[in-house]
């Protein structure tokens, strides 16, 4: 049955309507924070202080540099390579008895300079086993965790940086690189209380961060950077610095001073209701990026140790993108020039969106016909075998027309 448009209409022009009548509200709220980063928020070392003192709901940045610093990107080099990997994956059907699962990570590496060149390819995997489904205590005693939904995007992103650490090992040594990842660098499905320690050991501290380490590793000696972007980011970490900035207490302590209080009537409240790529659409020029902020997630806080992540944002064109790197190409000015400069060289050769990154997802894709297709494939592979094929009666439902 088609949607009721005219029911659907009514509600649309409300929401229109609501949002008209707040945008004045908001302008005035980015007005504020425009005048916060160049006058509270201006003494880089009391800033620094209040947000270490800070006990608030919501997620805070670690300011690193003046707030409202920008920088020039520095001229690209003659020579070098961007790489990418992105991923996508088929999940297990729970309608269907045979359990499995596919992941496609697709990669691009592109050269440029002297020797222009560009190499794409996709690696899929099939996943059957009984260790891959499903991940276990290690003393074998407690709560089994299925690899599936929400933990098998994230089991796909630690198998995207996997593959990025392999072709990063093939690219000539005196190359200066940057290798790319879409999405964050932190992995926030595991701050989740769902999942049980040994899960968030398996995923970040053995996978995830590991990589980390070995592309670290393979930086020592060269130019080669690591970084993540986000396109249209709806982060707030940055307002929320200018919100500590501005609170009139010595200490501020949202539970003990403002508990009472009414959403709209703190001192804060003067910048609440934008996001960050607000705030540095109006303070960047084009080509330029923010000051460099520190991750203060708690689970960045307690698991990433050197790799702790720091991010900046990016102006191109109209788009304000967050661009997330961890702490050793942050503290390496070499590194992070670098980052800054070809990322930029990226979007502009792809009309606003990294060209590496755009062609991994493109060798990366798993369209519908390619879905239904495997499911073809899956279950003729069962019947060679002569192994029975069952579904639930849901499955069945939904496959047979009744009108």
């Amino acid at each position: 049955m088609p949607l009721d448009w005219d029911k659907i209409a009514p509600q649309l022009e409300g929401m229109a309507s609501r949002l008209r009548d707040g945008s004045e509200q908001r302008q005035q709220h980015l007005q504020r924070a425009l005048s916060v980063l160049g006058g509270e928020a201006a003494d880089l070392e009391r800033l620094k202080k209040r947000v270490a003192a800070a006990r608030t709901s919501w997620l805070v940045a670690g300011p690193v540099d003046r707030p409202d610093q920008r920088c020039q990107a520095p001229p690209a080099p003659d020579d070098f390579t961007v790489i990418a990997s992105d991923g996508s994956h088929i999940d297990i059907d729970r309608h269907q008895s045979t359990r499995c699962y596919l992941i496609n990570i697709g990669s691009a590496v592109l050269s440029y300079g002297t020797r222009p060149e560009a190499m794409l390819s996709s690696l899929p995997r099939l996943y059957s086993d009984d260790t891959d489904l499903v991940m276990r205590p290690p003393q074998g005693s407690g709560r089994e965790q299925p690899v599936e939904g929400a933990l098998l995007g994230i089991k796909r992103g630690v198998e995207e940086c996997r593959h990025l650490i392999r072709v990063a090992a093939e690219l000539p040594p005196a190359m200066p690189a940057l290798a790319l990842i879409d999405g964050s660098l932190i992995l926030w499905g595991l701050v989740s209380k769902d999942y049980p320690d040994f899960v968030t050991l398996e995923l970040l501290e053995n996978g995830f961060l590991r990589c980390l380490d070995e592309m670290r590793k393979l930086g020592e000696g060269r130019q080669l950077a690591l970084a993540s972007y986000l396109s249209f980011p709806r982060s707030t970490d940055v307002i929320n610095t200018l919100r500590v900035a501005i609170c009139p207490h010595d200490v501020p302590d949202c539970d003990r001073h403002c508990a009472e209080v009414a959403p709209g009537q703190r001192d804060c409240d003067a910048v609440a209701g934008i996001q960050d790529r607000g705030l540095f659409s109006r303070l960047l020029g084009e080509g330029e990026r923010s000051a460099l902020f520190a991750s203060q997630s708690s689970i960045v806080r307690k698991r990433y140790g050197a790799h702790r992540i720091h991010f900046f944002y990016l102006r191109v064109e109209d788009e304000i993108a967050r661009v997330e790197i961890p702490q050793w190409v942050a503290l390496d000015e070499d590194r992070l020039k670098l980052t800054h400069t070809l990322i930029l060289d990226q979007c502009r050769r792809g009309h606003g969106y990294p060209v590496a990154l755009s062609e991994a997802h493109e060798q990366a894709v798993i369209t519908g016909a390619d879905r239904t297709s495997f499911q073809h494939l899956l279950e003729l592979s069962l019947t060679e075998e002569k192994i029975a094929i069952t579904t639930s009666a849901k499955s069945k439902s939904k496959r047979t027309r009744w009108v």
